[in-house]
């Protein structure tokens, strides 16, 4: 008889509409899961993107994305709006990969504190976990800021399916820098199920020399969405404004950017800019180069201070976004970073953060970056615990 323990086996969900950053954490959650032993399935709603999943599988749902800032149109592959067929073909195709896979353990990223248009298909795949004959362990992985919710109720509701559905909720975050009940008011009522792991970050960059990808020149990204392309404009129109004019600068245009705003902004590019698509080795950019400028997705800004590269911050804040700006405001009252505002962003103003940043120390703060790992540990805590 063999000793062969059998593995951990997860189904981890993620729907992603604007940008890709709730893939990216989700891929950097499932590479440290799969290193660990566990076997893990990622199903995703977003539209397919490259990434590295570090030999977890990946089951793609039929795809959907948002239209505007605000979520409120959602489309297919097609460019064509959803519609309840779609919605019950979906649902119905979630169910059968549950079925298939049969977890140990299901996450859903995010739900229920966001992706509030995906409960047509979330909620019964709850209800067919919660009424297994041997249920999984049923968790949350949310990130440490939420989005403010302006509708009355909101709140409530995502109180009520925490209490019904999930066992645990995983903040991939740390207190110390800013706690769930700031942006979520009832957290001290789940107390119980939530436990923060530290924040999530791709250590995946690697450091070089003067050859290495990156080294020395200004990396400008914005992102996997669509919503940047006007500050990939602003920073190239600020380089000659700037003491870093005579660098290399690489502009990373985000994934799902449509392609003729990729083949403006290349149009646009003054010699000494390269406009290229976001890459892989994205963070080994971050290891190497003189100067990043970014949205502060919690990625992004996370990879910056794990690189400890300069940095210039313009925080996301269309829509309902509340998040980039409330936790790059954080981390710039610790020193760790420079701010620049989106509202009335010129070349010029963004040239003066570019040289604030550049005769500044490098980016550093003192919070706990351990999230993939100690997301891990705990669930193999908790299924021990089950067992």
């Amino acid at each position: 008889m063999s000793n062969q323990t059998v593995p951990i086996k997860v189904l981890f969900y993620v729907q992603h509409l604007l940008g890709i950053g709730h893939l990216r954490r989700t891929a950097t959650l499932a590479r440290n899961m799969v290193r660990s032993g566990m076997d893990v399935t990622v199903v995703s709603g977003g539209h397919k993107i490259d990434i590295d999943l570090g030999g977890a599988r990946i089951v793609q749902l039929p795809a959907t994305r948002a239209t505007d800032l605000f979520f409120k149109t959602l489309v297919d592959e097609e460019g064509n709006q959803i519609d309840d067929d779609w919605r019950a073909r979906r649902a119905d195709r979630l169910l059968e990969i549950w079925r298939e896979s049969q977890p140990d353990i299901l996450i859903t990223e995010l739900f229920p504190f966001g992706r509030r248009q995906m409960r047509f298909e979330l909620l019964p795949l709850l209800d067919a976990a919660k009424n297994a004959e041997k249920p999984p362990l049923i968790i949350s992985s949310v990130r440490d800021i939420l989005v403010a919710q302006t509708k009355p109720g909101r709140n409530d509701e995502m109180l009520e399916l925490v209490e019904q559905y999930f066992d645990k909720v995983m903040v991939h975050g740390d207190p110390t820098l800013i706690s769930l009940d700031k942006t979520f008011p009832h957290t001290a009522r789940i107390a119980d199920r939530i436990t923060y792991t530290g924040y999530v970050v791709d250590r995946t960059g690697v450091r070089g020399g003067e050859d290495a990808p990156g080294a020395g020149e200004v990396i400008v990204s914005s992102g996997g969405g669509a919503v940047g392309a006007d500050l990939l404009k602003t920073a190239m129109q600020a380089r000659a404004l700037s003491s870093a004019k005579d660098r290399i600068w690489r502009v990373m245009v985000g994934a799902t950017v449509e392609k003729p705003v990729f083949d403006e902004l290349a149009s646009l590019a003054p010699d000494g800019v390269i406009v290229e698509r976001a890459r892989r080795d994205f963070t080994t950019l971050l290891m190497n180069c003189a100067l990043s400028i970014s949205q502060g997705g919690y990625n992004t800004v996370m990879e910056i201070l794990h690189a400890k590269c300069r940095a210039v911050i313009v925080p996301y804040a269309g829509g309902v976004e509340t998040e980039q700006t409330l936790r790059a405001e954080l981390l710039a009252a610790k020193g760790a970073l420079h701010i620049a505002d989106e509202n009335g962003l010129s070349p010029e103003i963004l040239a003066v953060k570019i040289d604030e940043a550049l005769t500044g120390p490098s980016s550093c703060a003192e919070i706990d970056v351990s999230g993939a790992e100690t997301s891990v540990r705990l669930l193999q805590g908790w299924m021990k615990e089950r067992s």
